[in-house]
């Protein structure tokens, strides 16, 4: 039967047919390879002390931890595929390229010219440092432009938060901090990652909270991250999407658990991002219910925090782990344990490194070169210009210019993001604010979550939700017209 008259029946072309089913294969896989990341970056440093243990080491270890990198450029390169022709630009996007280029010009300048000392290895690792986020942030923005079909980004985010919550109490548990000190983690961070602890036999120093009694050391959730920081950013970010969600009965367990794990990191930067993650995200919800969670998680962490000494999973030093930390009173004395006093050791520590490096960058505005700040010229054995802040470590190493762009395009995201993406604005203004005090783009897991969900829901119209847990294809084409059987 003919069609009728005014309306138009096209053939499917076979070469249509064959470029629709190529994208959306390559959409499936970038989606996958984003959870991949989600899950693997997680395990991450566990799983790379195990192989050093084994006694896979030096170059062989590094090409497998090279695992990370090669996944993000292939799902970059699998999400182009699937857009194929120009994405749509915003003005975050050009602010991403334009911060991009700043860090490919510094690469390129001289180390004498800017007063650097730098090697080249120190370089390319800070290159990979600092371009991390904008790598993420445009692996999001890529899958945003044709993605709407359920992936589990968000989910796979939440599950990753609940298994650290419970390998981190189970280890507290049950794992001696000997059996740490015994594995092949303080060999993996001393020979493979150029990293030389002193005060725990080769462990970071931050695993326990130092009571100020020698006999009563508190060890801290580290978990598959071996990090009591990376692991309570982590929970922060999982605990602000849970608090998003419209309240459920099993919503309410899973913030129970997040937030005892956040609890036992003993991480008072995290306390304190969670809460303005959740004002931000009440705002950005017009919900009361987010305010009320912030003002109960700031009575329960102070009160957590007063008690931690006496309820904390306790541990020991060795007799030399205690010469050194006796020596190392006697350098810095007067330093107070008491966990709200601005002279407590650890708070100090961040306030003198925050002034430092905004000193060194006031002072020299146009920066060293990349890689004289932070843990990469630790590893690289130069001197190090500024450490902890994001900030003044970019200011080291890019310049005002470097820093200004970052700002410039993260204030912008985090501007787009309150209309489009509540819990991802609650979880970068809180990102953002622990920048302070913490390297957050060396902390992979971070850098890749927050800045490819920032992307994605950037590829949203404003006050639409989106990332409820799924990435979805957009709307196919309608055809010109359809013909109805006889």
């Amino acid at each position: 039967m003919s069609a009728p008259p005014g309306l138009v029946v096209t053939a499917p072309d076979g070469a249509s047919v064959s470029h629709q089913t190529s994208s959306s294969l390559a959409q499936r896989l970038a989606a996958l390879a984003l959870i991949a990341l989600v899950v693997g970056l997680a395990l991450h440093n566990a799983a790379m002390a195990q192989l050093w243990d084994l006694g896979v080491r030096g170059s062989a270890l590094d090409v497998v931890a090279a695992w990370k990198e090669a996944l993000l450029l292939l799902g970059i390169g699998l999400a182009a595929w699937a857009v194929r022709g120009r994405p749509t630009l915003r003005t975050v996007d050009v602010l991403a390229a334009v911060y991009a280029l700043v860090i490919l010009v510094y690469a390129l300048i001289p180390q004498d010219s800017l007063g650097g000392e730098a090697t080249t290895r120190g370089e390319l690792f800070a290159l990979r440092h600092h371009l991390l986020p904008v790598a993420a942030y445009a692996f999001g923005r890529l899958l945003s432009e044709r993605c709407r079909e359920q992936s589990g980004f968000a989910a796979a985010v939440v599950l990753v938060a609940g298994g650290v919550t419970v390998i981190g109490l189970l280890d507290l548990a049950f794992v001696n901090l000997q059996a740490w000190r015994d594995s092949g983690v303080p060999g993996w961070y001393r020979e493979q990652l150029d990293l030389r602890y002193e005060g725990l036999s080769g462990l970071p120093e931050n695993w326990v909270y130092n009571t100020g009694d020698e006999q009563n050391p508190i060890r801290r959730l580290v978990s598959t991250f071996l990090s009591p920081l990376a692991s309570a950013y982590a929970l922060v970010v999982a605990l602000i999407y849970v608090v998003s969600r419209r309240f459920r009965w099993w919503w309410g367990v899973l913030v129970v658990v997040l937030y005892a794990g956040l609890l036992y990191t003993h991480t008072r930067a995290a306390f304190g991002a969670l809460v303005v993650g959740l004002v931000v995200l009440a705002l950005a919800q017009r919900r009361l219910a987010p305010v009320v969670y912030a003002a109960v998680s700031v009575a329960v962490a102070a009160l957590f925090l007063v008690a931690y000494p006496g309820i904390g999973p306790s541990t020991s030093y060795t007799p030399q782990e205690l010469e050194f930390l006796r020596a190392n009173a006697e350098r810095e004395p007067g330093e107070s344990s008491n966990p709200f006093a601005t002279d407590e050791s650890s708070t100090a520590s961040h306030w003198r490194n925050l002034r430092e490096g905004i000193s060194t960058v006031r002072v020299h505005p146009q920066g060293y070169g990349l890689g004289n700040a932070g843990v990469v010229a630790k590893r690289t054995g130069v001197e190090i210009k500024a450490g902890e802040s994001t900030y003044t470590e970019l200011g080291v190493d890019a310049g005002v210019a470097g820093l200004a762009a970052f700002l410039l395009w993260n204030v912008m995201v985090l501007l787009a993001l309150w209309r489009r993406e509540p819990w991802v604005a609650g979880a970068f203004a809180a990102v953002l604010l622990l920048g302070l005090q913490t390297d957050v783009i060396g902390v992979h897991w971070l850098a890749v979550v927050v800045w490819a969900a920032a992307g994605i829901a950037l590829g949203r119209p404003p006050a639409r939700p989106a990332l409820e847990g799924k990435i979805e294809t957009a709307a196919d084409p309608k055809p010109a017209a359809t013909t109805e059987s006889s």
